[in-house]
């Protein structure tokens, strides 16, 4: 065996140092920095191969994925921390996590910190609703108190082990209660401890306009949701509304989703796929796009076959 320096290791069983400090500096630059959502390692790889400098992992999309279940609080933590490690590790970019609602009480924010950071985590997000909690473009959310939501942001800044670590305060409110409850909510986020602020749901550009200036110099976060509560608007004119990173947490699923039906349904008409052929990885393709040729140099390092 080569004593060589250790090898470079692939996709799948990687550690990545140094992504909390690179996302928070990145969070501070311009232009906006934008995060698709993913919610396998595959939707994770696109994302980065694309060129992207940070993704999200979606609840929504990982519950759809996983469980088969809309975002309706049905996923574990255990279950969640699984997929959020997976995908840390077969990515170089920092990673952003939605938490909900922290998975209970002040020590399971505890604990969801600590082991998300420890799994690769960079950012995680967490929201004042109650537990079941809804998608935050439905109806149905149901709050906690404010000063519970703050105690919970509180309780993830002390968890962190890194202080470049960052903690993102999502507020509900605005559906329910207003855009000035919801704003006030988040001031209350920021005093705790929070370092990024997402006010959910905004119905117009003015009210989006009108979060941001709420907040010099702490981040503002745009949450992009294909038909949703909130005008979905290109990166040039949420950044000019004050915004300095954007979510498209479900993009991907949607496209996925769509597009997988559509190609199963010609193939259940024709019987074969060459229709689709242009719109899909070849064999080759694919398997380059998880560096099959390091898996196969790795193994060999090892004795494998060659």
């Amino acid at each position: 065996m080569s004593e060589n320096a250790k090898p470079a290791f692939p996709p799948g069983l990687r550690v990545t140092e140094n992504r909390n400090a690179r996302l928070r500096a990145r969070l501070a630059q311009s232009p906006l920095l934008i995060a698709p959502g993913c919610f396998d390692c595959l939707s994770a790889r696109l994302i980065e191969v694309a060129g992207f400098e940070a993704a999200y992992i979606t609840g929504s999309g990982l519950s759809m994925s996983c469980l088969g279940a809309p975002d309706v609080g049905l996923a574990s933590f255990s279950e969640v921390l699984d997929r959020v490690k997976r995908i840390c590790d077969v990515l170089t970019i920092p990673v952003i996590a939605d938490g909900d609602t922290g998975f209970g009480g002040p020590l399971n924010t505890v604990r969801a910190v600590r082991d998300f950071e420890r799994g690769g985590v960079s950012a995680i997000q967490l929201e004042d609703q109650q537990d079941p909690k809804r998608c935050g473009h439905e109806h149905g959310r149901r709050l906690v108190a404010p000063e519970e939501m703050a105690a919970r942001i509180q309780a993830a800044c002390e968890a962190r082990l890194d202080d470049a670590f960052l903690v993102i305060a999502r507020t509900d409110a605005r559906t329910e209660l207003g855009l000035q409850a919801a704003i006030d909510r988040a001031g209350l986020y920021k005093e705790a401890g929070a370092d990024v602020l997402f006010i959910e749901s905004p119905e117009t550009e003015a009210e989006m306009e009108t979060i941001c200036r709420a907040f010099p110099g702490t981040p503002s976060l745009a949450n992009v949701v294909e038909g949703g509560r909130t005008p979905c608007l290109p990166a040039r004119r949420l950044e000019a509304l004050g915004y300095a990173l954007a979510i498209f947490p479900n993009s991907l699923t949607r496209l996925f989703g769509k597009a997988g039906l559509e190609l199963l349904q010609e193939l259940k008409a024709t019987g074969t796929t060459a229709g689709r052929a242009e719109h899909m990885f070849d064999h080759r393709a694919l398997w380059s796009l998880f560096d099959y040729d390091a898996w196969l140099s790795l193994e060999a390092r090892y004795g494998g076959p060659r």
